[in-house]
């Protein structure tokens, strides 16, 4: 049934109330967002020093390390840091984790939206021991003791060894896989966003997540099978644990050794090139 004309103006008048409401909201979280940056602003001297650390994100052209460290310092207004037995958070320290734990989201629009689930942030002093039980196929229940650099929890907190993230630069240069806990834990963040943690990132439609599913299971699949021949891959083995840690080791390496997965995993590297909107097989260090 045709609508009248006097509907069709009511209509376009309600569209377009939306439309200017939309542009106030966005204005107003707009300036919101510009005086927590000029309040709390991130100190010349040691955004410098944690780009000089983690050369990874220094690769970035200007326009993008402008965002990151804007970016960065919202993360910083929007979360809590506590130290555990002991450790002092630092300025450094905080600093470290903001500007990794946002590089996935850099390039998304509202990505902050991802980590809005939780707010507190602890970081340990060096890896922590935590108490496991697993059941085996006879229904014994075996209890272990699990040394973790990190771990993401739904709702949160996020926990890290301050030790792994300090470290994490030095060891993906001399070490043979990509290593970092922070943007590795994140990873996982931004999975169970969209649910339990499964490898599939949020995506705005069944079909998109079909198609996740299917490039990530393949993938998934053969490096596996890769790690359990015992071949040499480029992509840290731990990756073979689950697909969630497949995912996360993913995306680590797709920030920290870029070439690395492009070549070991070129069809996954596509797919988070096109979920992150980044390349950064493009300014990445030889």
């Amino acid at each position: 049934m045709e609508r009248s004309g006097a509907e069709s103006f009511v209509a376009g008048r309600g569209h377009r109330a939306l439309s200017v409401l939309a542009r106030v909201q966005a204005g107003w979280r707009r300036w919101r967002e510009d005086r927590a940056c000029r309040r709390h602003a991130i100190p010349d001297t040691l955004w410098q020093l944690t780009l000089a650390r983690y050369p990874f994100l220094s690769w970035r052209p200007t326009e993008q390390l402008i965002r990151l460290r804007r970016l960065a310092t919202l993360f910083l207004t929007q979360k809590e840091f506590s130290g555990a037995h002991g450790l002092v958070v630092t300025d450094e320290i905080a600093v470290a984790v903001a500007a990794q734990a946002v590089l996935p989201i850099l390039n998304l629009e509202g990505g902050l939206h991802l980590y809005a689930g939780f707010v507190g942030i602890v970081v340990h002093g060096d890896a922590v021991l935590v108490p496991r039980e697993v059941m085996d196929e006879d229904g014994v229940v075996h209890e272990y003791d699990e040394e973790l650099a990190g771990e993401a929890m739904q709702g949160g907190p996020v926990m890290l060894s301050w030790r792994d993230v300090e470290a994490a630069s030095e060891e993906s240069a001399h070490a043979g896989w990509a290593y970092n806990v922070t943007i590795h834990e994140f990873a996982h963040v931004i999975d169970m966003a969209s649910g339990g943690a499964n490898g599939i990132p949020p995506l705005g439609s069944i079909s998109a997540r079909q198609h996740w599913a299917e490039v990530m299971e393949a993938a998934y699949t053969d490096f596996c099978a890769r790690v359990d021949a015992r071949c040499q891959t480029s992509i840290d083995p731990y990756a073979a644990d689950s697909i969630a840690e497949f995912f996360a080791v993913s995306v680590e390496t797709f920030y920290v050794q870029p070439l690395e997965l492009l070549c070991a995993a070129p069809q996954v590297y596509r797919l988070l090139a096109d979920y992150f909107k980044d390349d950064p097989s493009r300014h990445s260090a030889p």
